[in-house]
């Protein structure tokens, strides 16, 4: 068996994977971004040290991972021992007894972690999943083309700005688009982004009732100036955009601005994969009436699911994948401009990451500033900033998802997009008994 990385990017290639990995073997589902593709290429040093534990990897798409995941853990599949998986799920499922929770011994330095992402991976008061990164939102932008138009762009500028900003970079004959986002769908893809959005338009997932707030002026107002500003300044086929469709766009210098996970710094700051990656700068994220809500928090993190017959094997690859000890590996094998952030106070505080990373701080105070316990300028019932943190928001998610990447692409007006939404929204939250 090759034991590096038998691995699946679609989901067509999965379909037949075993149910139950041999024992000594961990079969890890994770999602195919910059970071984890590095984990598996450390496979060596963790069988190494781990002799009679091989690696099993299966990669997929991130709507993929998710959807993947969800159905294996809540029909108790058992074909991972270890998930990777987010905020919006460890609380959830924890909650349900679907993890183990997770065990650390004192060298592993579990105080070290982020409180905000330490926070957002429990539930009472236990871990339920360690977070491999993490991210907030913040505006990555090429100075020298923002600099060549006359403009500026300063921490949390207004959304009119960056609409101006856009138009005077955009240069399609050349192929420059002034500003590049999410468009697939997906709760976690283009609701991640447009979520935020909305958010600093003065919108709400749900009203204190717990009503469906889709149908709000803020929501026509977040989303028409999204659709306007994508479809005039955007590049072409945006509806099939995501984090890696965009990065590479980003790393080809086609984008002027691109506002997205903090974690993408990294690789576009990379010279070896970016051909602009001296010409990139960072500023917070954009608002319109408010601040709040106007930057994502998440984690990409492992966790491992109760059915698993591999628990010791599982919580010993997490420990390491999740270490200290890990994000020094990365930084001697990458330089530690390519390490895995977001996650522990050591990193940032680490004079050599400091020098090597020229969006540090930015990264830093976006997660810092994120507050999920109080994400919308109105109150609103639920804990989360990009997503609502309850079971039923997943599918609700989806299916506005769809709906939004229908506007985008023309197919509907937004008008229609969110009266379709709302009606789905209203139909999932009747079912569930909320009201």
């Amino acid at each position: 068996m090759n034991r590096f990385i038998k691995s699946a990017v679609g989901s067509i290639l999965i379909a037949g994977i075993a149910t139950f990995a041999n024992a000594g073997e961990l079969t890890i589902a994770t999602v195919n971004n910059g970071h984890m593709i590095e984990m598996q290429k450390l496979t060596p040093e963790f069988e190494a040290a781990h002799p009679g534990t091989t690696l099993n990897w299966v990669v997929l798409e991130e709507g993929i991972l998710r959807s993947r995941v969800t159905t294996d853990i809540s029909t108790k599949g058992g074909q991972f021992d270890v998930m990777t998986i987010g905020m919006y799920e460890a609380p959830i499922w924890g909650k349900n007894n679907w993890l183990v929770p997770l065990q650390f011994g004192a060298d592993y330095d579990v105080n070290d972690i982020l409180p905000a992402m330490r926070n957002g991976l429990s539930y009472d008061g236990n871990l339920y999943a360690a977070p491999f990164y993490g991210e907030s939102s913040m505006i990555m932008y090429r100075k020298d083309l923002v600099e060549a138009a006359g403009m500026t762009i300063m921490d949390n500028p207004t959304w009119d700005h960056i609409r101006d900003v856009a138009a005077a970079v955009t240069d399609k004959e050349n192929g420059i688009y002034g500003i590049c986002l999410r468009g697939k769908p997906g709760w976690g893809d283009n609701m991640a982004f447009i979520t935020t959005m909305a958010n600093s338009f003065g919108a709400q997932w749900f009203n204190t009732d717990w009503t469906p707030a889709l149908d709000s002026q803020a929501w026509n107002d977040a989303v028409n100036f999204y659709v306007d500003l994508l479809t005039n300044y955007g590049p072409p086929g945006s509806e099939a955009n995501s984090f890696n469709e965009i990065l590479a766009l980003m790393n080809e210098g086609k984008c002027g601005m691109w506002i997205d996970a903090t974690i993408a710094a990294s690789f576009v700051t990379d010279p070896s994969q970016s051909k602009v990656a001296d010409m990139m700068a960072f500023a917070q994220s954009p608002y319109k009436a408010t601040t709040k809500g106007a930057n994502w928090l998440w984690a990409w993190a492992l966790a491992i699911p109760a059915g698993t017959k591999q628990q010791d094997e599982a919580q010993a690859f997490i420990e390491w994948a999740t270490s200290k000890a890990y994000i020094e590996l990365v930084a001697s094998k990458n330089g530690w401009g390519s390490v895995p952030t977001g996650t522990r106070q050591s990193t940032y505080d680490n004079q050599m990451f400091r020098d090597a990373a020229t969006f540090d701080e930015a990264e830093l105070k976006a997660i810092l500033s994120a507050n999920p316990e109080d994400s919308t300028l109105n109150p609103s019932p639920y804990v989360g900033v990009q997503f609502a943190a309850i079971p039923e928001f997943q599918a609700i998610g989806v299916a506005v998802g769809q709906q939004m990447t229908a506007a985008l692409a023309g197919q509907i007006s937004v008008e229609e997009a969110l009266a379709n939404s709302q009606e789905a929204a209203d139909r999932e939250m009747r079912k569930a008994g909320y009201y």
